[in-house]
This record gives C-alpha cells, structure tokens and sequence, in this order.
C-alpha cells in the first residue's frame, strides 16, 4: 500500500524534493544520540535522543518521531514532566512547521453540520469559554507492541508510550455548542496540521460519535501541566480524549467537522481497529472475523520503582511502588505478589487525583531469603474487570495489559 499513495499523484522529482525537505527538517530538530539503551525483548536497542523541550528520549523512529519514554521517569512522580512525555506521529511531515503554529496564525475551524461555522484562536478559546482541568493519562494504543509472542508489525514499543499530565482547555461540548449542532449530526471528525509527505497518504483524521462529544469531558487542551503544550505534543491545541487510547487526541488540532455519518476515513475504518470480541483478543497467529475501532483502555498496572534484575539487601524493607489505570471506572484495589503469583497480599492505594488518572500505589517489601523474586501486581478497577496472567494477543498488537513481572535479585 505505501508503495502506491504515490502514483499518479506526485513526480519522482517532488517525491525527492519533499524527502530532502523531511530529511533536513529531521537532522535540525535533534542532536546526535550519545547514548542508547536496550528494550528487554529481540532487537531492542534504541538510541536516547534530544529533541526541542525534551530531555533525552527513547527513539523509536526520526521520521516521523516517535520517542518513548525511559520507564524510571514513571517512578518519580504520578504526573509526567512534559519534557519527558512521549511523542507519537503517524505523518512523515510531522510536527507542522512552527510558522504554522504561530498565534497570530492559528485558528481552529467549527464547520460541517453546524448552525454558524466559526474559527477561534487559541486566546479566543481562553476569553469566550470556561477553562477546564482534568488529569489523565495519554496511552498509545501499541504501548508494549514489543513484548507480542509471536511478533507483529507496527512500532515495537516497550512501556514507556503513555504519560499522564494536568490537561487544560475549553470543553469541546461548549464550543460546538455556540455553534449549533444540526439534529441529524452522527459523529464529529478531528484533523490535525500533521501532512504526509506524498499526496496519497490518508490524512490523520479521527472521530467520535456526537454523543460522547458533547460529553462534559473531552476537551481542546492548550495547556499541559500548567505551561502551553510543548511542541511535539500537540502546541498550541490538541483533542483531549479521557480514558481513550492516544489515537483519538488528535495534535495541532485545527479542523473540528460535524458530520451526518459514520466517518469512513482510513485511519478509523481500516487502522487502530481491534477484535469484535470481549477480550479484544484472537489466537496468536490468526486474523479477526470482525473489528471494530479500539476505544477505552483496558486495565493496567506496573511496578515502577524497582527494575528488571536490580539488587536489593537481604532483611532490609524496600517499598515497592506503582501505577495503575484504566478507562475511567477507577482502580479500586492492586494485589503485590513476591513470589511469581503464587500468593497476593492488597497494596496500599495512594490519593485519587481523578478517574483517569495513574493511581499510585506502595506496599513494603522485606525479603529473607537470598534469593531471586518474581515481583508482579495487579490491578481491579470498580466494575471489576483486571488484568489477564497470559497476554492476549491481536494483529496489531493493541491493548496489552498482561499482569507484568519484575525480577529482582536479593543478596
């Protein structure tokens, strides 16, 4: 499919111009990777980059940047410092120029199946509606795609693709009210100024049925932790989708579309689609009869303050501290296991910062026996779903949410 979007619509010479323009843009936004580092399964080792506002990231690809965040961040703080949040685009010619993004030039754009099309700036949107906070976590939808057995295509990330940040902005619902929804409005479609590099590359468009965008929670974000978004991640106006997988918070948003159907583009009908089953899951190896359009994330929960075959002191007490999330039901409970599952003790649960939140947790640790320990946790949220000891697999290796295992060695 790559091979032909650019038939018959762009010369061999354009095709080489706009590559030179993309390959130079690439080698002006970062610095050479002093360093690397080895993701735990085959072909893991990336490079640790610097890009604008960013500290050192895990660097998946340049082109478009996909920069995945070192877990030991995770362990720091319940919300994730912007300038280590991940970063994820589809489109080669990704993030849009920054002229593009200036304030006396930015609009965002209301039209479709609307009363009054409208366009605002970003100021607008702060003076004309009510600014609104809400915490949650942004998660792409391949966060872990590199642990699939057997393996699958698609960015083989470890789990460092989520981050979860103090989001401001105007609610979506306000700003299409004030421009009036027709009767018949079915879904409303999200496009960003991210271009492809060749004209037969779908557009990044996504949508979301009318109902839930006249939701009180999905918002035009502007701000991220109390500072304008950063640049990579969405500046100046990026979709705010609570408890949704990261392909709906559409970037540089500046096309809002109130549409009379099923948007049928092809990052909603033929990508980030899942299996039509309860599991989202199918035999490994085999294909799905039926999918349907990934949505809200499934349960998850990691160990973040201790890694993979660190070394702990025999008979000193070591707290052990995590996260967990879901789609927005709320995590009511994490169980710790020191011994690979075979006994689960209740983890204490830190403070609520909202239902989209990462929740916290910690229980102490304190080993006897000199010796290697499976440590692993896992999660429940109030309407009782968790997490699965085996993963589940699907084509795209979406949604993983295996009860994860860190092993540490005692001595």
């Amino acid at each position: 499919m790559h091979q032909e979007w650019w038939k018959g619509d762009c010369t061999r010479r354009d095709f080489l111009r706009l590559a030179a323009i993309a390959a130079l843009t690439s080698a002006e936004w970062k610095t050479a990777a002093a360093e690397t580092i080895t993701l735990p399964f085959e072909n893991g080792e990336r490079p640790l980059v610097r890009y604008p506002q960013k500290r050192p990231l895990i660097q998946l690809t340049a082109r478009p940047p996909q920069l995945e965040t070192p877990f030991s961040i995770f362990g720091e703080n319940v919300l994730t410092p912007n300038d280590a949040f991940f970063v994820r685009y589809h489109l080669t010619l990704s993030p849009p120029s920054p002229g593009l993004l200036k304030p006396e030039v930015f609009r965002v754009a209301v039209k479709g199946l609307v009363d009054r099309p409208l366009r605002f700036s970003v100021a607008e949107l702060k003076q004309q509606f009510e600014p609104v906070e809400i915490i949650a976590v942004n998660q792409c939808s391949g966060n872990g795609r590199g642990f699939s057995n057997p393996r699958v295509p698609g960015g083989q990330l470890g789990n460092g693709a989520m981050g979860n940040a103090r989001w401001k902005g105007a609610r979506l619902r306000d700003v299409l009210m004030k421009a009036g929804v027709a009767a018949n409005a079915k879904q409303v479609t999200f496009n960003g100024l991210d271009q492809p590099l060749v004209p037969k590359t779908p557009d990044f468009i996504k949508a979301l049925d009318i109902d839930h965008s006249l939701s009180d929670e999905v918002l035009l974000a502007y701000e991220m932790n109390g500072e304008d978004l950063p640049w990579l991640n969405g500046y100046p106006l990026r979709l705010i989708v609570p408890g949704y997988y990261g392909t709906y918070w559409v970037k540089h948003l500046h096309e809002i579309t109130v549409v009379d159907k099923v948007f049928d583009g092809f990052w909603m009908s033929a990508a980030y689609r899942i299996p039509d089953n309860p599991c989202a899951c199918v035999n490994p190896g085999s294909t799905p009869s039926k999918t349907i359009p990934i949505g809200r994330y499934n349960v998850r929960s990691f160990i973040t303050t201790v890694a993979e075959r660190q070394k702990l002191k025999g008979g000193v007490q070591t707290p052990i501290k995590g996260i967990a999330v879901d789609g927005g039901y709320g995590i009511t409970e994490v169980l710790f296991s020191q011994d690979d599952g075979r006994t689960w003790r209740a983890a204490d649960l830190g403070k609520e910062l909202g239902k989209y939140s990462f929740r916290e947790w910690s229980i102490p640790f304190a080993p006897a026996k000199l010796e290697m320990y499976a440590l692993k946790c896992k999660a429940t949220n109030r309407i009782g779903q968790s997490q699965p000891t085996e993963p589940l697999w699907n084509p795209a290796g979406y949604m993983r949410n295996a009860i994860e295992t860190v092993r540490v060695e005692v001595s």
